[in-house]
């Protein structure tokens, strides 16, 4: 599938937040579809990608206070596995922040339901950024086989609140897996506000202009002094809100040093 025919497809409330597509041989690529009330970046990983070695594309989410780096990985079987290990190492120091997760997920050909050194040696690669492996179910089911060989992986210590299982699609000879991670909270904060005036040497020229303007009959024209008082006071108030009026302005919460 090339670029205009990825532009083609259509998921209602979601839109194509990033992709690869191969430049030779059939089949591959990835790409990564993000829900339209999300903010989120393109990460260009271009420069790291080559067709069935390492193919791969990745968008920065926030999620109010939190951010998540999303990434999507295909692996061919046939692909030069210490390639991937270290293109995959590169992109995850290019990308690392201590405030930013990584979730990772995608076909990476190499089955999490048995032992070998190449389970062995990416487990090493992403113990270093904390990362484990969350998928323990066959997700590529043949008559004499059965493999995990796409995976997901987090961490599981700041995203201990999760659940994962298997989605039989028809559509392919993998099984889809579904995570839903609870520890990302996609309900805005509710915002605190203050009411302040806004006083200043142009806006006290105008309260004493609009002051100097009053004629003040209303407070002359009886004899009675609570009443003249009263009347001042309403004025003069009705005055000042013009002049400094109330304005509601979010209170934003700054980490300050001792």
């Amino acid at each position: 599938m090339n670029h205009s025919e990825l532009q083609q497809i259509f998921f209602d409330n979601y839109k194509l937040g990033a992709s690869y597509c191969r430049s030779s041989f059939e089949k591959g690529d990835v790409c990564i579809f993000v829900q339209e009330n999300l903010r989120y970046v393109k990460l260009d990983l271009q420069k790291h990608c080559k067709d069935k070695d390492f193919e791969v594309c990745a968008t920065k989410v926030r999620f109010n206070t939190r951010q998540a780096n999303i990434i999507a990985i295909y692996r061919s079987p046939s692909g030069i596995f210490d390639f991937f290990i270290t293109k995959l190492d590169a992109i995850l120091r290019q990308l690392y922040m201590v405030t930013a997760e990584f979730i990772i997920c995608g076909d990476i050909n190499v089955d999490y339901l048995a032992d070998s050194d190449r389970k062995r040696q990416l487990e090493v690669l992403l113990k270093t950024y904390n990362l484990t492996s969350v998928v323990n179910f066959p997700t590529r089911i043949q008559k004499h086989s059965a493999t995990a060989i796409d995976n997901i992986f987090i961490d599981t210590h700041k995203m201990s609140d999760y659940s994962i299982c298997p989605i039989i699609n028809g559509l392919s000879d993998h099984d889809t897996q579904s995570i839903l991670i609870c520890s990302f909270n996609l309900r805005p904060p509710p915002k605190k506000y203050r009411f302040i005036r806004k006083i200043n040497e142009y806006t006290l020229h105008d309260f004493l202009i609009k002051f100097s303007y009053e004629n003040w009959d209303t407070v002359f024209s009886t004899d009675d002094v609570n009443m003249m008082f009263n009347s001042f006071l309403d004025t003069y108030i009705k005055i000042a809100n013009a002049s400094f009026p109330l304005k509601r302005v979010s209170i934003i919460k700054t980490n300050t040093k001792n």
